[in-house]
Parts: C-alpha cells; sequence; structure tokens
C-alpha cells in the first residue's frame, strides 16, 4: 500500500484552539515532509524519521494517510538511533541537543 502524506494544521498553526501538537519548523514543506514519510522506519505502530538531526514521528490518520511532526529522540525507539548513528546519519550532539 502507497503512504501519501497530509499535514495537520496542529502542527503548524500556532495560534489554534484546543489541543495543539508539537509545531513543525518552518523549512518543512509538503514536499520535504512526503520525502520523510518515504524513508521512514516503521517501529509501534508509528513511522520515524531523522531530518538535520531532529527526529520526526509520522501517525497513519486514515488508511494510507500520514500526518508528521517532530519529536524528541526520547521517543524513538534505540534501534532506529543505533542504526541511523551507524549509518551516519545522526551524530550523538543532536540527540544530545533534542533529547525532549
Amino acid at each position: 500500500m502507497q503512504m501519501r502524506y497530509c499535514g495537520t494544521q496542529k502542527h503548524k498553526e500556532p495560534w489554534q484552539r484546543g489541543r495543539r501538537g508539537t509545531l513543525c519548523p518552518k523549512d518543512i514543506d509538503q514536499e520535504t515532509a512526503t520525502r520523510l514519510l518515504s524513508r521512514s522506519h516503521p517501529a509501534n505502530g508509528k513511522r520515524y524519521a531523522v531530518y538535520e538531526g531532529r527526529a520526526y514521528c509520522a501517525q497513519e490518520h486514515r488508511t494510507g494517510v500520514w500526518h508528521g511532526y517532530p519529536v524528541g529522540w526520547v521517543e524513538v525507539p534505540e534501534t532506529l538511533r543505533r542504526k541511523w548513528m551507524r549509518d551516519g546519519c545522526l551524530r550523538r550532539r543532536d540527540v544530545q541537543k533534542h533529547w525532549d
């Protein structure tokens, strides 16, 4: 099944009422988010990716349709963190900087 990225405003607009999610950096556009989703790794029903030292998590909110947001490295499974460090995609100082 093909995955499709569809962002939600709760991760883009800080002035919304009600529950807000973690805000995405302004440089994460639709194209970048789609690329992150396509390169993401599954774990515990979610998908994780790394981009410029930050961790991103994607959740499926409809069948085949995903939205994503930044998370602290504490939320990323250790096996993925170690893999990305071995592969050179992630540095220890980025994990420390963006732990929470």
